[in-house]
């Protein structure tokens, strides 16, 4: 998510220091996202280079508060408004990427790692269901608030899961057809052009 314009929607309500914007993030989100203060600070130092809030004066207790200029009002306005576009590249998922280069070594057993996976998956997915039972339907502007967020989080999971259904099907039949091989090292691609001692391309010629 965007800590960036999430501080910036926030302080247009009302100027405020680190300790207490952090303190508003999680209200507004449900603890979901911590952040640490030089998270919160460094994020700050930015949006005011970028003139998107300014600094007042400290108050009796030192402390600094962060007030939104009317161009970082506009963003907000134009974030608001805005759809999220999510990118067509592959995302660097670290579940998809271990899968990924799991099938292509020697000696793993894919679907026991799998397996492994879905388990603590549901043991997750379990422990989100528990938590939206217990906190209620909701209905108090950040009670609601920690809803969005707990569903968003239960139907991640949930998808999580048939993703690995459809992966551990996928294998089983890819093992069957023989398409499911460990790779080694390509030597062939690894040595082209790749420069020797002195500079020289281990194939003898020189590069201009």
């Amino acid at each position: 998510m965007s800590i960036r314009q999430s501080f910036l929607a926030i302080l247009d309500q009302g100027a405020c220091y680190g300790y207490q914007l952090r303190a508003e993030f999680d209200r507004r989100t449900g603890s979901t996202w911590p952040l640490n203060i030089g998270q919160i600070y460094s994020t700050l130092d930015r949006l005011e280079r970028d003139g998107l809030v300014e600094r007042t004066e400290a108050d009796d207790s030192d402390h600094v508060y962060y007030a939104i200029t009317p161009t970082g009002h506009d963003e907000v306005a134009q974030w608001l408004v805005s759809p999220v576009v999510r990118s067509t590249a592959a995302p660097r998922d670290e579940l998809a990427m271990k899968l990924a280069i799991a099938i292509t070594l020697p000696g793993v057993d894919i679907t026991a790692l799998i397996q492994a996976q879905r388990q603590a998956t549901l043991r997750n997915l379990q422990e989100l269901t528990r938590a939206k039972r217990a906190g209620g339907d909701g209905g108090a502007g950040d009670d609601l608030s920690w809803q969005l967020v707990i569903d968003s989080l239960i139907f991640q999971a949930e998808a999580e899961v048939r993703w690995l259904d459809h992966s551990e099907t996928r294998l089983v039949r890819a093992k069957a057809s023989g398409l499911a091989e460990p790779m080694p090292i390509d030597e062939t691609r690894a040595r082209r052009g790749r420069p020797a001692r002195g500079g020289v391309p281990i194939d003898g010629k020189a590069r201009a």
